[in-house]
């Protein structure tokens, strides 16, 4: 009884993983589209000066791609477990460094909504990661 407890535990565990990766793709291509759509309403909503259009179109090309890269672990993370090391650690270093910058700026306060969201997206998948590869 108590392997199957273990067996039920582990791919839940390995489910919330999917989701929680999926999860990030989506984040990150919302904030893409938001960038090459309506890029005057997300330096707004995010009280941040809007950079050149070249800047943002380059950010959201790499968006997309982590968001595909993030479907591609989701769909199999035993076989992109690279992926999701990558993953874990980017989003814990992303909410890092826009905390930072939100604690040394007043003026950018508004950037502790995504550091607090990447620290989620970091943590979720941390979370479930280790107890699905036991």
């Amino acid at each position: 009884m108590a392997d199957l407890a273990r067996y039920v535990r582990r791919f839940r565990n390995l489910r919330l993983l999917r989701a929680s990766l999926a999860l990030g793709a989506a984040f990150d291509a919302v904030f893409a589209v938001l960038m090459l759509a309506a890029p005057g309403w997300l330096a707004a909503g995010l009280r941040l000066p809007l950079p050149p259009r070249f800047y943002l179109w380059l950010l959201a090309v790499l968006l997309l791609m982590l968001a595909a890269l993030y479907l591609l672990a989701a769909r199999d993370p035993r076989r992109y477990s690279g992926i999701v090391r990558v993953a874990i650690a980017g989003r814990l270093a992303g909410a890092a460094a826009l905390g930072l910058a939100a604690a040394r700026e007043p003026a950018w306060s508004a950037l502790w909504g995504p550091a607090v969201a990447d620290a989620l997206l970091g943590i979720a998948p941390a979370a479930f990661w280790h107890p699905s590869r036991r």
